[in-house]
């Protein structure tokens, strides 16, 4: 059983803290359709059909059941007092204030806004237990994965409401939308093979957790 940090965003950490997010899908690269149709996973398996893919590739995944996932996410020190630090600079004693919250805008005297790939792991606040994996296409998504990926039901709007994910009517459709929002115009309809994991969410540092026997 492994950590590992993984990035969110802001609209995301909000939906993994308030329950509504318990999984999420990333691209998985290690997949490459052959010219006769066939795939090849990693360069490990060859030949395999589109049909073998999710039954073989969820083992190379480099995130397996029992892995805990500690949650990268943009972040700043309470004082600017730390500005001129890197974050290994610093000792974590430092009070950290989250980008997600953003109740304390209106301060003037906070750091500089640090971004989620630097974030160290002492001052990660989430993290994230994997109960599963798989390996699927992007668009079989279920209806109620996609609300559980950490949409936001809203009326009358549909779709995605600029940085905020938020659905109305069918979730599946606002996923996308999402997905294109991250990835690009028409990515989604690209319909690759994505890594997803379901994860049960811990409000505490990784390393205040005690793992499990």
């Amino acid at each position: 059983m492994g950590d590992h940090p993984m990035l969110f965003s802001a609209p995301m950490v909000r939906g993994n803290r308030s329950g509504r997010k318990t999984n999420t899908r990333r691209l998985f690269k290690g997949i490459e359709e052959l010219p006769n149709g066939l795939f090849q996973i990693f360069g490990g398996i060859v030949g395999v059909t589109k049909e073998d893919v999710p039954i073989y590739a969820p083992e190379y995944l480099p995130i397996q059941p029992g892995d805990r996932l500690w949650v990268r996410e943009t972040w700043r020190t309470e004082s600017n007092h730390y500005d001129d630090l890197a974050p290994s600079e610093m000792g974590g004693e430092e009070t950290i204030l989250y980008d997600a919250d953003a109740d304390w805008r209106d301060n003037k005297t906070v750091g500089k806004t640090r971004v989620s790939i630097h974030m160290p792991r002492w001052a990660s606040r989430t993290t994230l237990l994997v109960h599963t994996v798989r390996v699927e296409r992007l668009l079989s998504i279920s209806r109620e994965d996609a609300i559980a990926e950490g949409l936001e039901w809203v009326a009358p709007t549909y779709g995605v409401s600029g940085i905020a994910p938020t659905w109305n009517g069918d979730p599946r459709k606002s996923y996308f939308a999402l997905w294109d929002h991250i990835n690009g115009h028409g990515a989604a309809a690209k319909n690759p093979w994505v890594s997803v994991y379901h994860y049960e969410v811990v409000d505490q540092n990784i390393d205040q957790i005690a793992r499990a026997a």
